[in-house]
């Protein structure tokens, strides 16, 4: 028997240390869990629909985590709260329902080309302004709705589409990213829900269990950082990570499509 658990141990692990790096880096920055969870999932051999479900399931849990840290650490702002959640959990669910029935590689790229782009413009304003100014977002609803649906459809791009457009149009940093996470936790829940329905339990698998552990365990220390690092480092961290993680997806899809 301890061998056993021994063994499970060491398949459980390389999953765990996924899971903790990805969390890390989505409750500090508000993205990338989705993006790097998935992308190394592929990486080593989960199919892709296992792959988003695996994310999404384990993001239930991990995100309620990250949202109660954010509250506490008062990085939510309620009212984009409020304008984000209904428009976001509806794209959500047609994201997965959308995924069950049509392969959402062939728009990858072209999605991908596009956020590596406003990782670099936000890398630059980083760098170039000492201090972004802060003003209320205009489009919000259709920003979650779109988010919503690409996180579903592509295993990841909540934070990504929704962190870095808001980021752009000025909101303020430490409380784009409390509330993206937030309103990621009823996201998540939906899409979780709908895969469940769709794929049945076999949404809950070796990868969902470690990548549940590790994101847990890492999700109050983003919430910390995201609270005391100021804004400009925050946003070329964004920028920073949000390209190098777009850009190895776009080389694993064009791999892929020759």
């Amino acid at each position: 028997m301890p061998d056993a658990w021994l063994d499970f141990a060491l398949v459980l692990l390389p999953f765990i240390l996924i899971g903790f790096g990805a969390q890390i880096i989505d409750g500090a920055l508000g993205m990338a869990y989705g993006v790097i969870s998935s992308s190394l999932l592929l990486a080593m051999g989960v199919p892709p629909r296992a792959a988003s479900a695996s994310v999404h399931a384990a993001e239930t849990c991990t995100t309620a985590v990250s949202a109660i840290s954010h509250v506490l650490h008062r990085n939510v702002d309620w009212k984009l709260f409020w304008r984000l959640i209904v428009p976001g959990v509806v794209g959500g669910v047609s994201g997965a329902y959308f995924l069950a029935t049509v392969d959402g590689d062939v728009i990858r790229p072209f999605i991908l080309a596009y956020l590596a782009f406003v990782g670099l413009w936000l890398l630059w304003r980083g760098l170039r302004h000492a201090a972004p100014q802060v003003r209320d977002p205009r489009f919000v609803a259709p920003l979650g709705l779109v988010g919503g649906f690409l996180d579903a459809s592509g295993g990841g791009g909540w934070g990504p589409v929704v962190t870095s457009n808001l980021l752009i149009q000025g909101s303020s940093p430490r409380h784009t990213i409390g509330t993206v996470n937030t309103v990621e936790f009823f996201l998540t829940l939906s899409i979780s829900i709908t895969f469940l329905l769709h794929l049945g339990w076999e949404t809950f698998t070796t990868a969902t269990i470690g990548l549940l552990i590790g994101g847990v365990l890492a999700a109050p220390l983003g919430a910390w950082i995201a609270r005391h690092v100021p804004a400009r480092p925050l946003l070329i961290l964004v920028g920073v990570v949000l390209t190098l993680t777009t850009s190895y997806g776009i080389a694993s899809s064009l791999e892929l499509i020759g």
